[in-house]
C-alpha cells in the first residue's frame, strides 16, 4: 500500500495547531515578541507590547510625544505587525 498524497511536516503542524485551538495564542505570542524587531531599537527602548485582548494589542509607552506619534500611525503599525506574523492577529493598538 503506497501513500500518494504526502504532506509536509509544516503543513501537518499548522493543521494540528488549528485543530487544537493553539494557532491564535501562538500567533499572539509571536506578534508580541516581534514588537521590538518591527519598531526598531530606539522605539522599543521606550515602549513594550504587553498583551493582546479581543484582537487589540496593548502597548506601554514611557514618552508622551512618542505615544502621540504612534497613535497617528496606528493602522500602518497594525498592518506591519500582522504582515510580520503572517496572519490577521490584531485589528487595533491601544497605547497607554
Amino acid at each position: 500500500m503506497r501513500r500518494t498524497e504526502a504532506e509536509s511536516v509544516g503543513t501537518l503542524i499548522r493543521k494540528f495547531l488549528r485543530q487544537e485551538g493553539l494557532e491564535t495564542p501562538l500567533n499572539e505570542k509571536r506578534l508580541i515578541d516581534a514588537w521590538a524587531e518591527v519598531m526598531g531599537p530606539t522605539i522599543a527602548s521606550m515602549s513594550k507590547a504587553q498583551f493582546i485582548k479581543n484582537q487589540v494589542l496593548y502597548v506601554e509607552v514611557t514618552s508622551a510625544p512618542l505615544r502621540q506619534q504612534l497613535m497617528m500611525g496606528r493602522m500602518q503599525l497594525v498592518t506591519k505587525l500582522n504582515q510580520h506574523v503572517g496572519a490577521q492577529v490584531i485589528t487595533n493598538i491601544h497605547f497607554r
